[in-house]
């Protein structure tokens, strides 16, 4: 699922010093990995931070997901 004609997430030097975060938030993409790895759900990192979409954050994990086998293959 590829959120069409939108970016996931951005970084900007005044937004969090450069942290990449999705787009229209101020939360860090890495703060979702954070939560995945620590054992949290999906819908538990969404119910805590409301202003990222479903569509938003697996968009995200797909395209990591895509970055890190680029890098093995």
């Amino acid at each position: 699922m590829r959120m069409l004609g939108e970016r996931v997430f951005h970084s900007h030097p005044e937004i969090l010093g450069g942290t990449p975060v999705f787009c229209g938030t101020r939360v860090p993409v890495e703060i979702l990995m954070e939560w995945l790895e620590g054992g949290y759900s999906l819908d538990e990192f969404l119910e805590n931070f409301p202003t990222v979409t479903r569509d938003q954050a697996v968009a995200f994990l797909q395209q990591a997901t895509q970055a890190a086998l680029a890098r093995i293959l």
